[in-house]
């Protein structure tokens, strides 16, 4: 087929980038080789929009064994013990095929975790699906929670947490961010650079297909009214071969032939072989006459373009390949010497005893396109003047039952029920909490994890959001004792060519490192997913922040539901009452505009960091974070889990109680505490200047709030659990 710049655009790249493509080689390349660069070019692969500014992030730490830039990002948990996690995005396949879509999401997020030597041990997810109206939203949640269970339930990993929201402008472009988490010893860790020269290149796994070819390239583009074509870019997972290839990987790491390894993800065998040479500075030779094929006359294009799941590639020591042969073979896997490692710093492919393919791979890699694009900057939006006469017209209980029932706030059960969340025996707090959490087996220690996001605060101020969803993650993992150490961020974003969507970007990346760099809570990895879009209509700028804990004792573990009678309830951190972009704004006054709520980072760490000490004095008996919906909607919460009732008694402030009970101020916790300790627990909080309300007591049954408002356990059960299980019938 010949080559010219029209092929090159419909490959994805611009007119410059093919330009630069024949300046680099000094000639025209072939088809397969304009496959290669059009995959390692887009965006999913070369980062080009992104680079600049991720590398601004803060990614260092005591605890930060690997940042970016490996399969996943590791962390150190004492007694020798290391966590692998990252989250990445499934956006645009599991729109047009929502089962696959979200199960081969699972897969290959698992597969970067067992890649680097971690068997994994928790799932969590961040799914976003368009207005509850929209025909298309039921249909595509009942698909995509069907595949993240029936991969995760397959392979017997847990999915202890996540979060999942609605908004209409997800309408064209719902959003699968899928998480997982990895133990490992740290001596046992293992890398995808390549070492040596004319070491065996290994190809295990399925066999490869014509499935999710351009799959990379089709999620680095925009959805238009075509979109039901794209249907076979969508790979196909199976489960039960992922864990056939977790135990025979694991297997093989435990002995000492592995140099590198790598999985095959976005962009297959041309994505992995490029970024073991790259990171080794070596070439790789590949005679693809030797690579498992499950379809006849697969041309080069097609196989090095494939992202058939279920595979990796290895560079191991040579003379180790019978061994390694035998336990491939044991599991039933395929196993093929596919080519070499070598000194030319070039990848070469032959075919049929031809050479099809010759590129330096720095011109893959280093020099891979690198754009500073143009981004407006957003300004911080006036505050709405709310006219509060119209709050004396509101009855409490009416706007709880709104509140609680509203789609981003009801119970989430008939999603995570359909998860395997205790499998492993390791489980020790489920979905529905501020974060899931699990034993380290055999030991003391527990590992806490919560994924969380807030577009709408993103959108009305991308740099205070930014800063709010890192804060948000913080606060989960303090809420059941864990100490945070580390994120890892899946950036969902529309069009980086819009200066409005990448100045959202930007500065939503500024918010997150501002934050992350004043709690020492460093990303480790993460992903970066652009042109979630229809047509020109970019999504809300959506950072998802999969945070990551260690709770050093699991018998101090806290969780959300009340526990006492006669206990007293306090509200750490100060309310101030605002309303703006807050869930009461939106929902009961139709209110969009306004300012996101402040963030003041230095109350953030000093509240956090005095309930943790709280927490390892045993003066804690319940804990939740305060934030979508406010004081009331997280008291409703505490009060449903423990079935016990609470009696409200008013503060002195200086507000209506609708701004009391709804504003959506930071930094703030509802804490339980027996009676007996409050002078203890006041004199740690005074000692480090952390503003507290007392705001009243655990009562036997009912929410009494003042004379006129009394709500049985019963009724908030209702309001708050039967919305989606009524929206899924």
């Amino acid at each position: 087929m010949e080559v010219n710049e029209q092929t090159a655009i419909d490959h994805g790249l611009k007119k410059d980038e093919y330009k630069k493509i024949c300046e680099l080689l000094k000639r025209t390349p072939n088809i397969t080789e304009l496959g290669i660069f059009s995959a390692m070019w887009n965006e999913h692969c070369s980062y080009k929009s992104s680079r600049l500014h991720l590398k601004k992030l803060p990614t260092t730490g005591k605890k930060v064994i690997q940042g970016p830039g490996e399969n996943a990002g590791v962390i150190d948990i004492e007694d020798g013990d290391a966590i692998v996690f990252k989250i990445e995005s499934h956006n645009h396949p599991s729109f047009i095929e929502p089962y696959q879509g979200a199960a081969t999401g699972v897969g290959g997020i698992m597969r970067d975790v067992f890649t680097m030597g971690a068997r994994p041990i928790a799932n969590l997810n961040s799914i976003h699906f368009g207005s509850p109206q929209n025909k298309k939203t039921k249909n595509l949640l009942r698909g995509v929670v069907h595949g993240i269970g029936g991969y995760g339930n397959c392979m017997g990993v847990p999915t202890i947490g996540g979060q999942t929201s609605f908004d209409s402008s997800y309408n064209g472009n719902i959003l699968v961010n899928a998480m997982t988490l990895g133990l490992v010893k740290k001596n046992k860790i293992f890398y995808s650079k390549a070492a040596g020269l004319n070491k065996p290149v290994i190809y295990v796994g399925s066999k490869t297909g014509r499935d999710g070819i351009h799959g990379a390239s089709m999620a680095s583009a925009s959805f238009d009214e075509k979109i039901e074509e794209k249907k076979p870019t969508v790979q196909v997972g199976d489960p039960f071969t992922e864990k056939l290839l977790l135990e025979a990987c694991l297997e093989l790491m435990a002995g000492d032939s592995i140099i590198a390894i790598q999985d095959m993800g976005a962009a297959g065998l041309t994505s992995s072989s490029i970024e073991m040479a790259s990171k080794g500075n070596l070439g790789i030779e590949i005679n693809l006459d030797k690579v498992p094929c499950r379809e006849n006359k697969m041309t080069p294009y097609e196989i090095m373009l494939s992202e058939s799941q279920e595979r990796m590639l290895i560079i191991l020591e040579n003379g180790k390949e019978d061994q390694a042969k035998k336990i491939f073979d044991k599991w039933n896997l395929d196993f093929a010497v596919i080519g070499k490692t070598t000194n030319s710093k070039n990848i070469e492919l032959y075919n049929k005893n031809k050479q099809v393919a010759n590129i330096p791979v720095n011109t893959l890699v280093e020099n891979s396109p690198m754009y500073d694009r143009k981004w407006k900057k957003t300004k911080l939006p006036k505050k709405n003047k709310i006219i509060k006469e119209n709050f004396t017209k509101l009855k409490i209980k009416d706007v709880l039952r709104k509140i609680l029932s509203n789609p981003n706030v009801c119970s989430k059960e008939w999603i995570w029920q359909q998860y395997d969340h205790t499998v492993m025996g390791d489980t020790i707090q489920k979905p529905g909490g501020d974060s899931g959490v699990v034993r380290v087996h055999g030991t003391n220690k527990a590992v806490a994890a919560t994924v969380d996001s807030s577009a709408v605060y993103c959108w009305a101020h991308p740099l205070s959001g930014g800063k709010q969803v890192v804060c948000e993650s913080w606060r989960n993992l303090i809420s059941v004792g864990a100490t945070p150490i580390a994120i890892t961020n899946c950036l969902n974003f529309g069009s980086p060519e819009n200066e409005d969507n990448m100045g959202e970007f930007v500065e939503c990346v500024q918010g997150i490192g501002e934050a992350s760099k004043y709690l020492n809570f460093p990303v480790v990895s993460g992903n970066v997913s652009f042109y979630n879009q229809t047509k020109e209509v970019g999504i809300k700028p959506t950072p998802s922040i999969g945070g990551v804990g260690l709770i050093k004792d699991y018998s101090k573990m806290v969780t959300m539901d009340f526990k006492e009678v006669n206990n007293l309830i306090l509200i750490i951190g100060k309310t101030e009452g605002h309303m703006d972009q807050s869930l009461f704004s939106r929902s009961i006054l139709d209110e969009k505009n306004g300012p996101p709520p402040e963030i003041n980072l230095f109350n953030e760490k000093n509240n956090g960091e005095t309930l943790l000490q709280l927490i390892k004095n045993d003066f804690v008996k319940s804990a939740h974070d305060i934030s979508l919906g406010g004081i009331l909607t997280a008291i409703c919460k505490m009060c449903i889990k423990g079935n016990k009732g609470f009696e409200f008694k008013k503060p002195k402030f200086l507000m209506s109680e609708i701004e009391y009970f709804f504003s959506e101020d930071q930094g703030r916790y509802i804490v339980e505490v027996n009676p007996k300790d409050l002078k203890k627990v006041i004199n740690i909080l005074d000692k480090n200047s952390v503003h507290h309300d007392e705001i009243g007591e655990i009562i036997d049954k009912d929410l009494v709030l003042n004379r006129k408002t009394k709500v049985t356990i019963d009724e908030l059960k209702s309001y708050n659990t039967n919305w989606l299980k009524k929206y899924m019938i």
